[in-house]
């Protein structure tokens, strides 16, 4: 896919980046690079292949997804220096 002084002038405009004459014709190939490394990577056939979380194939061990510390709400605000109705309460900072 060849870019336009355009296309990468659009880019650096995007990406809050100004871009001098030179910088635009450098990182115009810099992208045109990047961009025919994608299409070869799409040439790639992948049917088939199951989709990857790690390469390592490595499982972490699971745990139950409950709830270990409830019914601690005294105790925490045992902590606290003031509390009112079950909750923190904390000085007026804004008048």
């Amino acid at each position: 896919m060849a870019l336009t002084k355009q296309d990468v002038e659009k880019i650096g405009k995007l990406a809050h980046i100004a871009l001098s004459e030179d910088d635009k014709t450098h990182f115009g190939k810099e992208i045109e690079s990047i961009l025919k490394w994608i299409e070869q990577l799409q040439e790639v056939d992948t049917d088939g292949v199951e989709a990857l979380a790690s390469v390592s194939g490595a499982t972490l061990p699971w745990r139950k997804d409950e709830v270990t510390d409830g019914n601690k709400r005294d105790d925490i605000l045992a902590n606290a220096p003031h509390s009112e109705y079950g909750c923190f309460t904390v000085p007026k900072v804004i008048e």
